[in-house]
């Protein structure tokens, strides 16, 4: 694989450095430094999203006649990396990388007019109703009904771990249609108005003491059957679709060289104060450790990113980058407590400035979700037996 850049992928390396320069300021860098939860909150992820629309660079993903840029994977690659190392905000994906590409794919032309510019304009704040109390890595056992009544639906039952639904006036769902035959063959698609009567969200508080998930309730909410993607019955083809580009559409080493960045920071800060971090030969092994991962895993998304066309879903290997990445995730955030070593038993939630080290102890904590949700690890690992391994 050759890794050099030509001259026309370092002209636009420039161009997007020249662009996080103009637009990336100060106060949605610090925004994104002090996210320990999955996404930042909307103040901080908004702003940058609009810059990105102006610029026309907001969904790469997507067909050049919906906004998309037609960018190849080397330039996405470059886009991503780029933006991650110089600590701009995560875009809030549930629009712009999840339900997005589902309503391109399965949805009608009414649908997508309808929808399409609202979630690149930021008007409408998408959130994912998948999981269940009784429904999370089986997802097909989802048991929240959607019972015809006229030209609607009524919708009864909940949704659980269901991020920034505390923000979000849209959702993207799953709910049971039908139970006859198979499980996934009576599950549909709908997009259900978060301001609708009979819609309750309650916080759930994560041990890393943020905000991010939430309990929805559903009582006797009507939904009206236009807004369901795709035909009745037929919605684990839009879920399956949606879950390969959540696992792996992303560029997930950028991200986490950033993580691993800010662990380094945090080694320069302690140094600084007096803490001979590098005097402990174990924990910089460590270090070097982490870092010949991050290299290898890079390559390997890389070699992945090449053999997929623009928009392009990336199929079962998606499982393959999702399960490295969170298990990334994990080990970068293992490694800053451990540069913390005793001061990460004193609880520091609290912002100090520029201070990288009061996010390192809730940033693992909140890590350890990385290999439950999204398809927990034990289920990526059945997927790649089955689809890419072949067992």
């Amino acid at each position: 694989m050759n890794l050099e850049l030509s001259p026309a992928e370092q002209a636009f390396r420039e161009d997007v450095r020249a662009f996080l320069r103009d637009n990336l300021t100060y106060e949605l860098r610090r925004g994104q430094r002090e996210t320990s939860s999955m996404y930042p909150e909307p103040e901080t992820s908004g702003p940058w999203q609009q810059a990105l629309q102006r610029q026309g660079w907001l969904v790469p993903l997507w067909p050049q006649e919906w906004g998309g840029t037609g960018w190849t994977a080397v330039q996405r690659f470059i886009f991503e990396s780029e933006c991650a190392l110089a600590g701009a905000p995560l875009v809030h994906p549930m629009g712009v990388r999840l339900v997005g590409p589902v309503i391109l794919r399965f949805g009608s032309e009414e649908q997508k007019r309808r929808y399409l510019p609202r979630i690149m304009s930021g008007e409408d704040y998408w959130c994912q109703g998948f999981s269940e109390p009784g429904a999370g890595s089986d997802l097909a056992s989802l048991k929240m009904r959607a019972v015809a009544d006229g030209e609607d639906y009524i919708l009864n039952g909940s949704k659980i771990w269901t991020t920034h639904a505390h923000h979000a006036n849209m959702m993207f769902a799953l709910v049971r249609t039908s139970t006859e035959g198979k499980r996934q063959e009576g599950i549909s698609f709908l997009l259900i108005d978060m301001n609708t009567p009979g819609i309750e969200v309650r916080p759930i508080a994560t041990i890393g003491g943020d905000h991010d998930v939430n309990e929805v309730f559903f009582t006797d909410v009507r939904v009206p059957q236009a807004n369901r993607i795709g035909a009745e019955n037929a919605g684990w083809d839009c879920a399956k679709y949606l879950l390969e580009f959540e696992r792996g559409a992303g560029i997930f080493s950028g991200r986490l060289r950033s993580q691993l960045k800010r662990v380094g920071d945090a080694v320069g800060e302690l140094e600084a104060s007096g803490v001979d971090v590098r005097g402990d030969a174990r924990l910089v092994a460590r270090f070097g450790e982490v870092c010949a991962d991050l290299d290898c895993f890079e390559m390997m998304e890389l070699r992945i990113m090449g053999a997929l066309q623009p928009g392009q879903s990336p199929g079962p290997v998606s499982s393959i980058l999702k399960l490295r990445a969170s298990r990334m995730k994990q080990a970068i955030a293992e490694l800053g407590v451990e540069v913390l070593g005793g001061e990460a038993l004193r609880w520091r939630r609290e912002s100090a400035g520029d201070s990288v080290l009061p996010v390192l102890v809730p940033d693992y904590l909140n890590s350890r979700a990385y290999t439950i949700f999204g398809g927990a690890a034990e289920v990526q690992l059945g997927i790649i037996a089955k689809s890419v391994v072949g067992v």
